[in-house]
Parts: structure tokens; C-alpha cells; sequence
């Protein structure tokens, strides 16, 4: 039987997301993140091209590694300036039907409390389409902003994450009943109050006695998303993420970062193929080979190298500036995304001898992920081998140019695997998280947020 493939879209509420430069490109409109209809119009296309949903980066700060400033990130508008992504979703939701919508948000400068409730509000809007990407943090300046020297090292804030889910969870999960909500216009009662439960939780990071503000919402816990591929984020992942983005540069290690969180999720207790697992990729493609290759050299044009280093330096933890362009990256140690030094460390075990140079170019176009050109049917046969070899469920895809990039998917790549039986012609009924496990709306009983159920008060029958 054909395996299907699947697609998530990888944009960001500001101008250059992951390939630097291209905000320049004629037909690029990611200047207008500020306008609604440009988030509205994407909404429709992405749900025309059967995409599981869009995901929606954020930071909170800038990228101030590059030179010990952030003045190359604000030069090239490197995902500075940012807007909330949270606000988006609920335009995006009127304008479709199935498309879900994965929000980043960061556990260490929210309080638990109020955001528990923002996730809520969103599941009930969307009817169910929610996620949240679960973010520790990894830019220094988000941490003095929010007034702190630094921030904490890479595994205390896997262990601060820990308990900020755990609260989340008790509110989400163990607050309110099923059936609390009477709305009996009859009795004058709206909700039973002896169905709506205090938390009562006191940990190391926080205080939260009282209930949960919302009423349970379509899926209760948004569908939890996590991109963290250093060994603590893979156990992070394993007990709460129901998919998971990786990013590799090679077959290779993709096969490894996908067998180690499959087998994770296995010691977890839960099914090894209980998170969808997406790899970040770039496709740039057309009707022939040639025009893909074209296209591809067009808009290496516009991309800027500098502008790479610039998020290269934020995601490492290291300031590239301070290299010669020609000096292999050798063996770092990061604070940042750990899994960043891994991929380029991994490619030069596989034979390369990668320089911030190769580091640059590589970057221009789709970031940390690698990205692949070509006419629809070659980009059909390498998206069909790169899941046969690596055991990857789909794609998280980033784009060159936007809308463009997704608009040239949906056009050449997803008409021919669908052709071939590999990808979906029509969404599965039902939430996000019924449609990406079609186990139902909510948390499987073997998901560590079940535990945190609330247990039905008895009725006076019982």
C-alpha cells in the first residue's frame, strides 16, 4: 500500500522568515504579514492543497548573536519586526473548514494560567483546530527583555516546560466535567458548579489553585507540537507531542533523529507512530526541470548571505561573524538549538567539510532545512524516497517566496502524488487531532495529559 504523504506550512507573522533576502523578490508577499487578507488568502489556498495545517513560528526577541548586535537582523528584516501569531487564527478559521493552525508560544516569560485560557478560546473558535508548538526559548535577548541576565540552560528549561505543561494539563484536562454546562433555561442554571474543579497545584515554578476560566473546548488540550531534537527534547516529546518537526540534512540523519523519537515514544508507553513526525524542507519546482532550475537561480538572486549568518548565529548560539567564511564550523557547544550544530556536524561526518560559508549558502534558501528543485514528478519521486528510507510521516515546508512557493506545491507536486495514491484528496471530518490520528478529539488515554482527568462526580441516581 502507498504511504501518504503530508503537508504542514512553515510561515511566520513577519517578513523574512527562514530565507533571508528573498523579501525582495517581485512576487514575494510576505511584506504584507500586517494585512489580513494576505493570512486569509493563504488559509484557502493551503486548505485547497489539503495541507494538514499551517505552523506558525514565533520569537521573542531578536537575533543580537551576529556581530554582538542585532543591527544585520533589523538591516535585513530578519524576523524582526514580529507579530503575534496567536491573533491570526480566528480570520483564518472563518475562511476554511479543515485547515488546522499550530501556534508557537513559549513556556518560560507566559504564565500558564492566562495562556491555558487564549488556547481554549482559540480550540472553541476553530471548532477544534488548534495546536500549540511548545517552545522553551534559545535568544538571549528575550530573556533580558523579560529581565533576566540570561537564559536558563538548555535542559532547566526542558524541566521549567515540564511543569508548565503539568498545569496546563490540570486546567485543560481536570477542571471542568464533560458535563458541567447545563445552560437549563428552566432551573437558571448554566454550569453545575459541583462539576468545576480547583486544581490545587503547588510546584517548584508555580502557584495555581483555582479552576480554569473555559469551558472545555472541542479537543480540551490543543494538539501538542514540538520541534526539539536534542536528547531532552526527544523525551520532552515522548510523554506530551503529537507531532513533532525535525530538521536533517541528510537521509541519514533523519532516519536516526525519526527511529530515536519512535523508539522515545515507545519507552513513553504510548504507540511508536502516536506522533506525526514532519521534516523541514524547501521545494522549488515547476513544470519542467528547467524552469525549476530557473526559478531556483532566480532567487538565489535576491538572498543574502549575511542575512543567513544572522539566524545561523541565533540558532547555533554562535557568532558567525567572528569566523572566517572559510574556516570549517568544528566542534561547538551550544545554548541555542542544539539540534542546529548537530545537522551541520552530522554533514560533515558524511563527508563534507562544512565552512560558514557553506553554512551561509546553504541558509539563504529555507533555513536549517534542506531544500530540493525540480518538476513536479522529480519532486514527487525524492518526497516518496525520503519517506521510504526514513520512516518521516511528511513535510514542513518552508517556503522561497510566499505565496508562491506553497501556490507552486499545490500546482505541480500535490496533482502528482495524488496521481500516485500518496497523497489525500480529501480531509478526514472531525478535529485536528482526529483528523492527523483518527483516534478521536481527545488525548488518548496513554498521552501523559490524560492522566490529569478530572473523575465525574457521581449523580444522585448513582
Amino acid at each position: 500500500m502507498t504511504r501518504q504523504i503530508r503537508f504542514n506550512a512553515f510561515d511566520m507573522n513577519c517578513v523574512a522568515h527562514q530565507s533571508s533576502g528573498l523579501w525582495r523578490h517581485p512576487k514575494d508577499q510576505s511584506a504584507r504579514y500586517t494585512d489580513l487578507r494576505y493570512w486569509t488568502e493563504l488559509a484557502k489556498l493551503l486548505e485547497r492543497g489539503r495541507f494538514d495545517g499551517i505552523f506558525i513560528a514565533d520569537v521573542l526577541g531578536t537575533y543580537d548573536v551576529y556581530g554582538g548586535s542585532n543591527e544585520a537582523a533589523i538591516r535585513h528584516g530578519a524576523q524582526v519586526p514580529v507579530s503575534d501569531p496567536l491573533l491570526l487564527v480566528s480570520a483564518m478559521a472563518l475562511v476554511t473548514e479543515h485547515l488546522g493552525f499550530g501556534v508557537t508560544a513559549g513556556t518560560a516569560y507566559e504564565h500558564p494560567y492566562p495562556f491555558a485560557r487564549r488556547m481554549s478560546t482559540l480550540d472553541h473558535l476553530t471548532n477544534g483546530r488548534v495546536g500549540w508548538n511548545v517552545v522553551t526559548g534559545y535568544l538571549p535577548s528575550a530573556a533580558r527583555n523579560m529581565g533576566n541576565d540570561d537564559q536558563l540552560e538548555h535542559d532547566e528549561r526542558y524541566a521549567h516546560a515540564d511543569e508548565y505543561l503539568e498545569v496546563l494539563y490540570k486546567l485543560w484536562e481536570g477542571s471542568w466535567e464533560d458535563d458541567a454546562v447545563e445552560r437549563n433555561r428552566e432551573t437558571g442554571v448554566f454550569t453545575d458548579p459541583t462539576k468545576v474543579h480547583e486544581i490545587g497545584h503547588v510546584g517548584k515554578h508555580f502557584t495555581v489553585p483555582g479552576i480554569h476560566l473555559s469551558e472545555p473546548s472541542p479537543q480540551r488540550s490543543p494538539v501538542i507540537y514540538q520541534a526539539g531534537a536534542s536528547p531532552r527534547g526527544i523525551g520532552f516529546a515522548a510523554e506530551n507531542a503529537e507531532a513533532i518537526f525535525v530538521g536533517a540534512s541528510t537521509k541519514a540523519g533523519l532516519k536516526s533523529t525519526v527511529t530515536k523519537i519512535r523508539d522515545a515514544l515507545e519507552a513513553a508507553g504510548r504507540d511508536r507512530y502516536s506522533a506525526r513526525i514532519y521534516t523541514l524542507l524547501t521545494i522549488i519546482t515547476d513544470e519542467t526541470p528547467e524552469k525549476a532550475q530557473a526559478k531556483y537561480q532566480d532567487f538565489l538572486s535576491y538572498a543574502s548571505e549575511e542575512g543567513a549568518l544572522v539566524f545561523m548565529s541565533g540558532w547555533m548560539g554562535i557568532d558567525l561573524s567572528t569566523y572566517d567564511l572559510d574556516e570549517p564550523i568544528g566542534n561547538v557547544k551550544s545554548n541555542a538549538i542544539q539540534s542546529a550544530v548537530a545537522n551541520f556536524q552530522q554533514a560533515a561526518e558524511d563527508g563534507s567539510q562544512w565552512t560558514v560559508r557553506d553554512i551561509a549558502r546553504h541558509g539563504a534558501i529555507g533555513g536549517l532545512g534542506p531544500f530540493i528543485v525540480g518538476s513536479g514528478v522529480e519532486i514527487a519521486d525524492q518526497l516518496q524516497e525520503w519517506v521510504d528510507e526514513t520512516d518521516v510521516d511528511g513535510f514542513n515546508l518552508a517556503y522561497a517566496i510566499t505565496p508562491g512557493t506553497f501556490e507552486d506545491v499545490v500546482e505541480f507536486v500535490i496533482p502528482e502524488l495524488q496521481r500516485r495514491g500518496a497523497y489525500p484528496t480529501e480531509y478526514i471530518e472531525g478535529t485536528l487531532r482526529q483528523k492527523l490520528h483518527g483516534r478521536g478529539d481527545r488525548l488518548p488515554a496513554e498521552h501523559r495529559g490524560a492522566s490529569y482527568r478530572v473523575t465525574p462526580t457521581p449523580s444522585v441516581a448513582d
